[in-house]
């Protein structure tokens, strides 16, 4: 499970655009049986489809990502 979300995270991270990352997950997993059910079995825990849930999960990486700066812009903390 951990090597499936350090990868899900890395194609963000280093392709800097969902669409390429995602489309980079997608070739991944389709090489790949093991990891492929293991992305499956991750949907259908956090109640995904498979077709939408690594844009899913790079939303909710980025809207964490930006949270986390957003907490330096809080003028309470100024």
């Amino acid at each position: 499970m951990n090597d499936l979300l350090e990868l899900m995270q890395s194609l963000i991270c280093q392709h800097r655009s969902v669409d390429i990352a995602e489309s980079e997950f997608k070739r991944i997993i389709y090489d790949d049986e093991m990891l492929r059910l293991e992305y499956r079995d991750w949907c259908r825990r956090e109640g995904l489809s498979e077709r939408k849930g690594y844009i899913e999960y790079c939303n909710r990486y980025i809207e964490e990502e930006e949270s986390r700066w957003d907490v330096l812009d809080d003028p309470d903390l100024k």
